[in-house]
C-alpha cells in the first residue's frame, strides 16, 4: 500500500507527497489533473493563486493566515474570530497541472 503525506504548511499550503500515480486529483467536474512528474505537489490553501487547485506562492504575498492562527490573532486582539464561508472552497479548477 502506498503512504500519501499531507501536511498543513504553516500559513501556506497543503504539500502533498506520494509515490507518483498514487494519487488522482479531480476538479469540481470530474476532469483529472496531470500529476506526471510530480510525486509531491502544493494546493492552494488561501485562495488567491492564479494557478488553483496549485500553489503558486501568493498566500506569502497576501499575508495568509490558516485558520488557527486568524482565531488566536482575532481572540488575542478581543475580536470576534473571522467564520468560514458557507459551503466551503472556491470550486474552481482545470485539466493541467502547473
Amino acid at each position: 500500500m502506498s503512504t500519501v503525506k499531507i501536511t498543513v504548511r504553516l500559513n501556506g499550503p497543503y504539500r502533498v507527497e506520494a509515490p507518483e500515480g498514487s494519487v488522482e486529483l479531480v476538479d469540481a467536474q470530474g476532469n483529472t489533473y496531470d500529476l506526471t512528474g510530480k510525486p509531491a505537489f502544493s494546493l492552494c490553501r488561501c485562495g488567491g493563486s492564479l494557478n488553483k487547485p496549485f500553489c503558486d506562492g501568493t498566500h506569502s504575498k497576501i499575508g495568509f493566515q490558516g485558520a488557527s492562527e486568524a482565531v488566536a490573532r482575532a481572540e488575542a486582539a478581543g475580536a470576534a474570530p473571522p467564520s468560514a464561508p458557507a459551503g466551503g472552497g472556491t470550486g474552481t479548477g482545470g485539466t493541467t497541472a502547473g
